[in-house]
């Protein structure tokens, strides 16, 4: 038997040298004990521009919704401060009891703010509707191991996995796919809208939603009920703003109007922040990616266009690699706070390659015009290439205008590429990417665990959150065979050639990898405990006064 603690712990730790996340702090001081009971120091406002999408664990997979619901859903295992190790949560213990039985006995006398105990049947419920809802936008290819969950007694959840010796089970356990839903308040086989969760009360994490207004202001006030690994909360009641323009968020956290800025600035303003003695800027882990999404159907020459043409195609995704140029896009939109990527696992854990830069360009990072026309004229593709490409940037911050807008230059000035570059604000920007409207597409992604599982099986496995039509049968295989791999070397090489397999495909093609960046006022403490490699930005640790 293997505890779950000591499965986290084998978990693939991040390099001290990961590109590092910002918390701007305005205030006097930052950190300070997560533990103790709820402070009085007053109401704390957290603004950022982030967009949730839906309350429903089943329904998102996103950070904006994922910062709502790890607030308010209880979970089975969660990471402490400081750390990506990962323990039980809502649970006394969970463990390895065979290879393919993963038990979990959760604690005694747990209820949701509604006064519904919490049992195990809801521990059923919650992955049952997962697996079956499936939605587009929801984490339940994370779930890909996942055979069936059997409540056993109230207290008692035995989840039987396809494949023996998960490595990264109990991490998925604490990611988007595993929050605990009320089986009195959502529906089994659809997202369950927000007013519906709101109305019903069914919250069970650190805080309980008291006011809701989608993406203008939501209203925390702490659960007295709360049983979980993080302890009372620091704050009692919680604030969070949502604002459509990152100026304003920039101005407000200035003069004190909000505490806490959380996603997203600009790498512009993060400097001038830094020299601001009004503020402090807090830097913790980052494990954040760019990428552009070709989807497979609908891209020049996909399957369903009128000539489509798999070489064609190949070679447009191809001379899209040669061309675009990482480090300028790195330095000149971002600053140095995003690093050029070259590989579909970020530097810093095991694993990554920078396979990209041996196959595209120039050999040594850099864009290569030449190779990119060669591939182009040897598949008999049309010059200039049209291509539609969009992002957004009310998700993914506002450097993406400038972002795209130099990726549009790059494409162009080879000669190579006519580019119709257009933007669409998140909520709509979620049902389109899966609706096939794109042909080409921004998204960034941010690890729900520090494993290079999590950069692999939600983007390539058959079944994918990506939803672009790619599919190799060869890639689906060895995804789930590092995820079951023990030997810890043999995962590494595993990993390593899932990496060499995709770039010579390029579903998508990585660009950057970096930070997460937030402000707050003065007198704000807790900001770094809660800066940490969990990934997971945790109101309860957030105090002032």
């Amino acid at each position: 038997m293997t505890s779950a603690s000591t499965n986290g712990k084998r978990a693939f730790a991040f390099a001290a040298a990961f590109a590092a996340a910002a918390l701007v702090l305005a205030g006097c001081s930052t950190g300070g004990s997560t533990g103790g009971s709820t402070t009085s120091g007053g109401p704390l406002t957290i603004g950022t521009t982030d967009k949730v999408t839906t309350l429903d664990p089943a329904g998102s997979y996103d950070n904006g919704s994922f910062a709502v619901q790890t607030q308010v859903f209880p979970f089975l295992m969660n990471a402490p401060y400081g750390t990506a190790d990962v323990e039980p949560d809502i649970a006394t213990k969970a463990e390895f009891t065979t290879p393919t039985e993963y038990t979990v006995t959760l604690k005694p006398g747990l209820k949701w703010a509604n006064g519904n105990k919490l049992t195990s049947s809801d521990v059923k419920f919650s992955f049952d509707r997962q697996v079956k809802i499936a939605d587009d936008n929801g984490p339940s290819s994370l779930l890909y191991n996942l055979d069936s969950t059997e409540a056993k007694d109230d207290t008692t959840v035995v989840f039987h996995l396809k494949a023996p010796n998960d490595q990264v089970f109990p991490q998925i356990l604490t990611s988007s796919a595993g929050g605990i839903v009320d089986e009195d308040s959502f529906s089994p086989d659809a997202v369950t809208p927000d007013a519906d969760i709101v109305k019903a009360k069914a919250f069970a994490g650190p805080y309980t939603i008291t006011s809701y207004d989608f993406n203008n202001l939501i209203s925390y006030k702490a659960n007295p009920d709360y049983q979980g690994l993080l302890g009372k909360p620091k704050t009692d009641v919680i604030n969070v703003k949502y604002y459509a323009e990152t100026s304003n968020l920039k101005l407000d956290v200035q003069e004190g109007n909000i505490d806490v800025a959380f996603r997203s600035l600009s790498a512009t303003d993060i400097d001038d922040l830094r020299g601001n003695d009004k503020v402090k800027v807090v830097d913790g882990p980052g494990g954040e990616i760019r990428y552009i999404v070709f989807n497979f159907d609908t891209q020049p020459y996909g399957a369903t266009t009128a000539d489509a043409d798999p070489a064609k195609a190949l070679a447009v995704r191809q001379a899209v690699a040669d061309v675009v140029d990482r480090k300028e896009i790195a330095d000149q939109v971002y600053k140095g706070t995003y690093t050029p990527l070259y590989s579909y696992v970020p530097a810093g854990l095991t694993g990554a390659t920078e396979v990209l830069k041996d196959l595209y360009g120039d050999g040594n990072g850099g864009p290569d015009v030449d190779k990119a026309k060669s591939a182009l004229e040897t598949a008999g593709v049309t010059l200039p290439v049209a291509l539609k490409l969009q992002y957004n940037t009310d998700h993914y911050g506002p450097g993406s205008a400038d972002e795209y807008a130099l990726i549009k230059d790059q494409l162009e000035a080879s000669g190579l590429f006519k580019v119709d570059l257009q933007s669409t604000e998140y909520v709509q920007y979620v049902k389109d990417r899966t609706a096939d409207v794109y042909p080409a597409y921004q998204l960034g992604w941010f690890p729900d665990y520090s494993d290079a599982d999590n950069y692999l099986t939600p983007f390539f496995l058959t079944k994918n959150f990506i939803s672009n039509h790619y599919s190799d049968q060869e890639v689906n295989d060895l995804i789930l065979k590092q995820a079951v791999t023990e030997d810890a070397g043999e995962r590494t090489k595993l990993i390593e050639e899932i990496q060499a397999k995709v770039a010579a495909q390029l579903s998508t093609v990585p660009l950057l990898q970096g930070a997460q960046v937030a402000v707050t006022g003065t007198d704000v403490k807790g900001a770094s405990d809660t800066l940490d490699a969990s990934f997971k930005f945790r109101y309860a640790a957030l105090s002032k006064g």
